[in-house]
């Protein structure tokens, strides 16, 4: 498929095992209006990009790029009664693993008749035998329940394992199909393991499920979680909020999760309709000088007789570096974080007291609490579809591929894409937009505010 306009150089062509003869035992059906879904078609894609011009409308001969449609197909690539699957579950808590988990486990054995389900423990450290971690027999009983509550019945951690040693395990074991409930260091994790089973030619189907409260996995519309999260950061910031107007010149502090990507922080304060100021790691943050961070808080302060600040996790990090800073890498390779959320505390109360303001600064941090969480309604319906989705693309022989969603269908897409990129707010989008409108602050720091 060729790419235009925003999709230029993207490739979503899907990587197959092979071809699928199997007829899939699921009771679908193939004639459109007879009241029973439809198996999904080879041929079905979602457009990338759904907003044209009216000139491109008119031109038929424009080239279109185009996610493969996910759902299941008429013919397997594998015979499912022969099938042993494979789930794990890695990178931070996240609400809406276990009903990944349980969704995925129940279509496989309930509707394909699987031989069996292993859940591997503890992420992909559950794949290497080093650990000594056995894996878990998953089944319609193990499971029942456990989307009522938080976190992974499998556990999870951080970091990735030698894609041949995981390869070598999936192999002993007789995976046929490993799905990888993650975030974007998982999928990375997940591609090479798929890339080591194409170097070795194992017909192994490597499906990714994306789960991550930053909401910053890449050509997916929203990741399971996302919704969960700033949902419950909503009531953080209305606490920052009671907090801050309890007291005289009152300062509600919250920080929020949000490493790259602001998406929790903005949607939750526009959600709550409380913040002030939003800071995020898009927008280079300034704290000093005319129009910077703290003199449009003391303005604001003085004129409104409190404020609430939301800041995620990745903000302000130049900030907080020296040249001869160390720079620490966690478990995934990233860049440890150093914290905002103190320092920000800091230099508030250092300003306003500076000023002769006398006043009262809450700082709130609810970020464990948003992880552990159960998902929403909204997620428990989303992390099911994704997870059964990924049941069908494996089965029909796709692999090295997530399943997503976009303009509101599920799709199929190929992790190299996933890997090659990083999903941030838009800062000339809607959401950033919502939020300038929403507090007044300014559109970069330095320039005049809104209000």
């Amino acid at each position: 498929m060729q790419m235009d306009g925003g999709a230029q150089g993207i490739d979503l062509s899907v990587p197959m095992l092979g071809k699928a003869a199997i007829r899939s035992p699921l009771k679908r059906s193939t004639i459109k209006g007879d009241r029973i879904y439809n198996f999904i078609g080879d041929d079905e894609c979602i457009l990338f990009d759904a907003l044209v011009t009216r000139e491109g409308l008119d031109d038929s001969s424009r080239s279109r790029v185009a996610f493969e449609r996910a759902g299941p197909r008429e013919l397997l690539f594998f015979e499912p009664g022969d099938v042993r699957a494979g789930i794990v579950t890695c990178g931070g808590l996240c609400p809406g693993m276990n009903n990944a988990i349980r969704a995925a486990t129940l279509e496989l054995l309930n509707h394909y008749r699987v031989r069996e389900v292993l859940g591997f423990r503890y992420g992909f450290a559950g794949l290497n035998p080093d650990h000594g971690y056995l894996p878990l027999p998953l089944t319609v009983e193990s499971v029942e329940g456990i989307h009522h509550d938080g976190g992974s019945i499998l556990g999870s951690s951080r970091g990735p394992q030698p894609p041949a040693i995981v390869l070598d395990t999936l192999e002993r074991e007789g995976i046929d199909l490993l799905l990888v409930i993650g975030g974007d260091g998982s999928m990375r994790g997940a591609h090479a393991i798929y890339e080591e089973a194409t170097r070795r030619g194992a017909p192994i189907a490597i499906v990714g499920i994306p789960k991550s409260i930053d909401n910053d996995v890449p050509l997916v519309d929203k990741t399971f979680g996302y919704e969960t999260a700033f949902s419950i950061a909503v009531e953080s910031i209305r606490a920052a909020h009671t907090e801050a107007c309890a007291y005289r010149n009152g300062v509600g502090l919250v920080r929020l999760m949000g490493r790259h990507s602001g998406f929790i922080a903005s949607s939750a304060a526009i959600a709550a309709a409380d913040a002030d100021f939003v800071l995020v790691a898009e927008v280079p943050l300034l704290l000093d000088g005319p129009c910077g961070f703290l003199e449009s808080l003391a303005d604001r302060l003085t004129s409104n007789g409190q404020v609430v600040v939301v800041v995620a996790e990745g903000a302000g990090q130049d900030l907080l570096r020296t040249a001869d800073s160390p720079t620490e890498l966690d478990a995934s390779g990233n860049v440890r974080l150093l914290d905002i959320g103190g320092r920000l505390k800091q230099r508030i109360e250092d300003e306003l007291c500076a000023r002769g303001i006398e006043h009262t600064v809450k700082y709130i941090d609810p970020s464990y609490l948003i992880r552990s969480a159960p998902a929403n309604p909204s997620d428990s319906v989303y992390s099911s579809d994704l997870a059964r989705n990924a049941v069908h693309a494996g089965m029909v022989g796709r692999t090295g591929i997530l399943v997503g969603s976009w303009n509101g269908e599920y799709t199929h897409v190929p992790l190299r894409e996933v890997i090659a990129r990083r999903k941030d707010v838009d800062l000339e989008g809607d959401l950033w937009h919502a939020v300038l409108e929403s507090t007044g602050q300014p559109a970069l720091w330095g320039e005049a505010s809104f209000r």
